[in-house]
């Protein structure tokens, strides 16, 4: 026989060409087509694992692992982790262990413990505190065990960092080291298993590093994680989303020690839409409103609902007498009315007549007199002489008598000797002159309903701050006749702050307010004027609840200082996109977002551009809570 070589068939090379050239050309489509997996979205561009961290795309990331717990932990310990201002991702590992193993374990523990310690005493040696401890422990779990009160699991806790540098990433892990370092809870990086650590820490539940400990029930039960900053009550209305735990920020203003508010932020970032949205969400239980409207942007809101839209104007028939006093029913409350009103006419009279002026001249308060003692006293005579001549006097029931007015005023002081006729002089202009008929006539006006709206705009610039004080003093006569819960709006209150007695009256209005259910609302971008007077320092102080969205670059340094941010919120408060802040309520604040449905963002909003289905306007920015932290 001839052995040899089989000779290839002619046919099968071209056939296994012609399969490789297919396989080339398949690949080739696929990849011009550019098909995509959803491991290809998500999956980042490069993974680089070192000894002690990793950088996964353009940012560097640590896993730490827990190693060292106190012997009591109590609610709440998390909270420091999660509520911290970095990105954190966040997992725990939880073992159930069978009781009857345990109680075995502890046993022998027990039994060696105390032969131990009975050892060291027939040696005489002096008493181990810790071994005492560890013994006392032990036999507490062993009963609960034995009457089912606790089980026993075993416990890992994994957590990552992330940063945009190596140098953030130093400060971030020393930071976070520290804050469990406080609470007696000791971490380490998983030094050359950081590749294990990211896979511990994504929501995949594979534990890779398997360091774990015994942990019982009670001890578990404290390491619940969603303890973050919430603000969320049994009662009130939705003010947004909290953006530390994508909770709601449910609060009823009127719970705190006083219903008071105030609200800066910069021109466009929100305010007002927000003010608005609560105004409209607290009419929906049952609290009135009263608006202070310096620029027309509350009329469609008013219209909605029903309200009462006031235009003040030297063309329209509005009139507002300032000398109207309030109907009490309580007789201590009538007999100081009118002394009361007095006293609220001596501030405006100064107003009108030069006004007290507040001016910021390096960095202090200068006040600019407008009466002289002299003329305070003639201005006091005429004020009672003008209300006696009306046949009004302390006695409440004199009250029920029509009031005089500025004209009336003007009168007195025109025939009374000293300094009358110059001050009668000086009024003579809101009598007969220029700003002569909103003022010094009988008033004309019912606020009888639920949303009241007083629009100033189209006053000249020299009438708002008289406008604004007339209002508030209206305003707050009828706040005192019935005492229904109710939220006072004032807009751009930085003009009532530039004159001292104005700056006094809305102070004096929002020390009181609680004690007649109102609560006020104080609104201003001009921030730095704001804050940087003595009254306005104080209005901020007695409001219970603020907000803070955007601000410009040279007004954080005064807000940080009157609110005691740290330097992250400082840094946030000049990023924030629109409708995000700093919500404070009493002793907490957290960072929210604030959300209104498509049907109120058309009542409420002034932005131009159309409005999207889930109720903000079209390229608008989206929420984004970079900072959250991760929970798995």
């Amino acid at each position: 026989m001839i052995f040899g070589k089989k000779k290839q068939s002619s046919t099968e090379v071209p056939s296994a060409q012609a399969q490789q050239i297919a396989e080339q050309q398949e690949v080739s489509e696929a990849f011009s087509k550019g098909i995509t997996a959803l491991r290809d979205f998500i999956a980042p561009s490069s993974i680089e694992f070192n000894y002690s961290f990793f950088r996964i795309g353009t940012r560097i990331a640590r896993t730490y692992y827990v190693y060292g717990y106190p012997r009591q932990i109590y609610t709440g310990w998390l909270s420091p982790l999660i509520n911290i201002d970095e990105v954190v991702d966040l997992s725990f590992y939880i073992y159930p262990i069978d009781s009857q193993v345990v109680l075995d374990n502890l046993r022998k523990k027990v039994t060696q413990l105390e032969a131990g310690i009975q050892l060291e005493q027939e040696k005489g040696k002096v008493r181990d505190p810790g071994k005492e401890a560890a013994v006392q422990d032990a036999e507490e779990m062993r009963d609960k065990l034995q009457v089912g009160e606790e089980r026993f699991f075993r416990f890992g806790m994994y957590f990552t960092v992330y940063a945009s540098s190596m140098e953030e990433l130093e400060f971030v892990s020393h930071k976070i080291e520290s804050l469990l370092g406080q609470e007696l809870i000791y971490s380490k990086p998983a030094s050359s298993q950081q590749e294990q650590g990211l896979n511990s820490t994504l929501p995949q539940f594979v534990d890779q590093l398997q360091i774990r400990r015994n942990i019982s029930t009670g001890a578990l039960s404290t390491s619940f994680p969603f303890t973050s900053s919430d603000l969320t009550d049994d009662k009130g209305i939705l003010y947004g989303i909290n953006m530390h735990n994508s909770g709601l920020v449910i609060f009823d203003r009127f719970s705190l020690e006083n219903g008071n508010s105030v609200v800066f932020a910069k021109s466009g970032a929100g305010k007002s839409f927000l003010v608005k949205l609560e105004a409209l969400r607290s009419l929906m239980l049952g609290t009135e409103i009263f608006i202070i409207d310096p620029e027309n942007e509350y009329e469609r809101l008013c219209e909605a609902v029903g309200g009462s839209y006031i235009r003040l104007s030297l063309n329209s028939n509005t009139r507002i007498n300032p000398f109207d006093l309030p109907k009490v029913i309580d007789v201590d409350e009538g007999e100081d009315a009118l002394r009361s009103n007095l006293i609220v006419l001596h501030g405006l009279l100064r107003l009108m007549m030069g006004g007290a002026q507040a001016q910021l001249i390096g960095g202090s308060s200068t006040l600019m007199p407008a009466l002289s003692p002299t003329e305070e006293s003639d201005l006091d005579t005429a004020l009672i002489e003008t209300y006696a001549k009306a046949g009004i006097t302390n006695d409440p029931l004199t009250h029920a008598s029509p009031v005089p007015d500025m004209a009336d005023l003007y009168e007195t002081l025109l025939h009374m000797g000293g300094s009358g006729p110059q001050l009668a002089q000086r009024l003579r202009k809101y009598t007969s002159g220029t700003f002569a008929g909103i003022f010094s006539q009988q008033s004309n006006i019912d606020i009888n309903n639920t949303t009241v709206v007083f629009n100033i705009r189209d006053l000249e610039d020299e009438l708002r701050p008289v406008a604004m004080y007339i209002v508030l003093n209206y305003i707050w006569n009828k706040t005192k006749a019935d005492q229904k819960r109710r939220i006072l709006v004032v807009d751009e209150a930085w003009q009532l702050m530039e004159y001292e007695d104005s700056a006094n009256f809305l102070f004096s209005l929002a020390k009181r307010a609680r004690k007649y259910n109102l609560g006020i609302t104080t609104i201003s971008q001009d921030v730095e004027d704001f804050i940087g007077s003595r009254m306005g320092r104080a209005i901020v102080a007695n409001a219970s609840m603020q907000f803070l969205l955007k601000q410009s670059p040279t007004a954080v340094d005064g807000l940080a200082q009157v609110f005691k941010l740290t330097a992250e919120e400082k840094k946030r408060l000049m990023e924030f996109p629109v409708g995000q802040g700093l919500f404070f309520a009493g002793s907490n604040h957290v960072h929210i977002q604030v959300v209104a449905s498509p049907t109120e963002t058309s009542l409420i909003t002034t932005n131009p551009k159309p409005i999207q289905a889930n109720g903000s306007p079209i390229n608008s920015p989206a929420p984004n809570p970079s900072n959250q932290t991760n929970v798995t």
